[in-house]
């Protein structure tokens, strides 16, 4: 299964972040080089952190990350 990015990011609570509303949202999302930043404290000189999900689902992932997180009854 060919994997596309759709989201680089610097921070990891950001990239995870995406990565939890892709996985809620029905996708597939794998986060590259999570493990480097682990290892090496950073994951800048490896491109940040790319987040990636299967080729068929990535301009609907994409547009799922562009649209506004609303909330179903709004807080108060």
């Amino acid at each position: 299964m060919k994997m596309t990015t759709v989201s680089q990011e610097l921070n990891l609570a950001e990239a995870d972040l995406k990565f939890a509303r892709l996985e809620a949202g029905g996708f597939h999302p794998f986060l590259q080089n999570e493990s480097s930043a682990l290892y090496l404290g950073t994951a800048i000189g490896a491109g940040g952190f790319l987040l990636q999900v299967p080729e068929a689902e990535a301009a609907e992932a994409r547009e799922f990350l562009d649209s506004p997180v609303t909330l179903d009854p709004p807080l108060e």
